[in-house]
């Protein structure tokens, strides 16, 4: 690496670091983290900003259906979608079948075509579907439009969070996949308050066509922003071979020379999390020649393992749970759950659900701070006990006053501010913990596909309680909220009994929190790569074939485990 004379003493020289413990210190050095540190590299907040467009539309296309069904034109436009439970959560539900799809098959394609034309082609295929589902004249047009635009919101669920956390730098990363969760709330708060205005202000058909129709915007924005300034992924470039446009896409968003020591030590920071994941393909599945082949090896040793076997059934099972708490039930039916506890007329029904999404927004904003600060048990505890505690209250009113809500008003608000405190709880225990929990607990050989899986039951159980909540809400009533207060009842006692806490927790650890040796067995693979690539000088890009030359080497077997050879 290039010698600089004069450095201020806050610099580490690169020379010096042979661990990824010292290289990480190395790209934190000049960088403030958290939102100080976003609004400092404020070309990568906007980039994430502009990236979390996706999760707007996530977030809208969940809120939006919840008012368009209890519209007047709607029901008059399609009668039995809105007074059939069987039809009503089918065109609720069908959207997560697509999203499964999306999800699974996302993750070949973004590592062929790139994370950003990946995105645009989701955002073509919403598109697609909320032309379709603004335009439709019978309840299959609708059916077929929403499933399309599921498998959209599917892709753009895995593919964003991806994309910025590979642009943006180690210091901040977390802080800019947190702006994707913020969008999905802000775009769940802005179709419930959009649903509200046309309801109250319009009517006919332009009450439910122009909210169905606008999700067309932000997905057009997106397809021309995707190619007029959006990067490509260094890590993607640098996986595919690329290497000399890696670095000059990394200079252009650290905004630094390419002989600054934060460019040069990111570059082999990138370069070694490649060669990682193709050493540990190559050493363990020698077989493998294509990524789906790749994958399917990952799962098959995800259920083999029992340790990757238990750490996979709490991902899985932090997923149902989060659904089965019975948060996506509220925001798909909200309006039909506010008439049902006693507050009349469609407009004050729409105007307590625009609460729901103020609650969830707001409460979304310090979600992050809270996990670090207190833990992943301890916060989980305090809401899912919360969240039982919400639904019993609502489900003891209902069950009281369900024939008499007429003559007891106040009891109706008391159920309906329950509701919004239970929105406020879920916002910022499970419904932030359940994504990170699950990154953390995988050996990174293993992480993405384990993630993937995990994603996939998210869709599932989604789609699950998209279905059964309209009978639930007209056969079992009040039974609805004492179903979902059972499961977040078990939500609390299994965090009690059996969730591990893993706050602050590092790789080598989770293998004695799990069993397995995997993470101290990737972490000298990394730590052996690191070493090697150092010791081919400067970190810019090495000659053309001299790292797949490496790979090439490990393929072969003629070496001992981790370990690759110089170019």
């Amino acid at each position: 690496m290039e010698n600089h004379e004069e450095k201020p003493s806050k610099d580490i020289v690169a020379e010096s670091l042979t661990t990824s413990e010292d290289l990480a210190a190395v790209n934190l050095a000049d960088q403030p983290g958290g939102f100080k540190g976003l609004l400092a590299a404020s070309n990568i907040f906007w980039l994430s900003l502009f990236a979390a467009l996706g999760g707007f539309l996530f977030g809208y296309d969940q809120g939006v259906i919840s008012g368009v069904l209890v519209m007047e034109a709607f029901q008059l436009k399609f009668p039995r979608l809105g007074s059939d439970g069987d039809l009503e959560g089918w065109v609720v539900s069908v959207m997560q079948l697509g999203a499964i799809i999306g999800s699974v098959v996302n993750g070949p394609l973004a590592d062929k075509i790139s994370r950003r034309h990946s995105m645009s082609i989701a955002n073509l295929i919403m598109v697609v579907g909320a032309v379709l589902q603004a335009a439709a004249v019978n309840p299959a047009m609708m059916f077929i439009g929403r499933f399309i635009g599921g498998i959209s919101l599917g892709m753009l669920s895995m593919v964003v969070p991806m994309w910025i956390g590979e642009i943006a730098p180690p210091s901040i990363r977390g802080s800019a996949v947190t702006l994707q969760q913020l969008a999905i709330s802000f775009g769940i708060m802005v179709s419930f308050w959009l649903d509200y205005g046309m309801q109250h202000g319009t009517s006919g058909a332009i009450q439910w066509r122009v909210p169905l129709a606008l999700r067309v915007v932000p997905a057009v924005v997106m397809i021309i922003g995707s190619f007029l300034f959006m990067p490509y992924s260094p890590r993607w470039l640098v996986n595919v071979g690329r290497e000399t446009q890696a670095l000059e896409v990394l200079i252009k968003l650290r905004r630094l020379p390419a002989d600054h020591p934060l460019i040069q030590e990111e570059m082999l920071q990138i370069k070694a999390a490649s060669a990682f994941d193709k050493a540990t393909t190559a050493l363990k599945f020698p077989d493998a020649r294509t990524s789906g082949q790749k994958q399917w090896n990952q799962i098959k040793e995800l259920f083999s393992q029992k340790h990757l076997r238990k750490r996979l059934f709490v991902a899985c099972a932090l997923q149902v749970l989060q659904q089965f708490t019975g948060v996506n039930a509220i925001i798909y039916y909200a309006p039909k759950m506010f008439k049902a506890i006693g507050l009349s007329g469609s407009s004050i029904s729409l105007l307590a659900t625009g609460v729901v999404g103020v609650v969830n927004f707001l409460a979304t904003i310090p979600a992050v701070g809270l996990v670090d600060g207190f833990g992943r048990k301890s916060v989980l505890l305090v809401g899912s006990a919360s969240m039982a505690g919400c639904h019993l209250i609502i489900a003891t009113l209902y069950a009281v006053y369900e024939h008499t809500w007429a003559e007891h008003a106040a009891a109706g608000w008391a159920a309906a501010a329950f509701v919004w405190f239970f929105v406020l709880h879920f916002a910022y225990s499970i419904g932030c913990i359940a994504w990170v929990y699950p990154s953390e607990i995988f050996p990174p050989g293993v992480r993405s596909t384990a993630m993937g899986l995990s994603i996939a039951v998210n869709w599932l159980s989604n789609f699950v309680i998209g279905l059964v909540t309209p009978y639930m809400l007209t056969g079992i009533r009040y039974g609805t909220f004492y179903f979902f207060f059972a499961f977040t009842a078990i939500l609390f006692a299994w965090v009690l009994l059996c969730l591990p806490e893993t706050k602050g927790v590092a790789m080598e650890d989770m293998d004695r929190l799990w069993g397995g040796n995997d993470g101290k067995e990737d972490a000298e693979r990394m730590e052996k790569i690191i070493k090697d690539l150092r010791s081919e000088g400067p970190m810019g890009v090495t000659a053309k074939g001299a790292f797949d030359e490496q790979i090439e080497t490990v393929s072969a077997g003629g070496i001992e485990l981790g370990k690759i050879h110089d170019a």
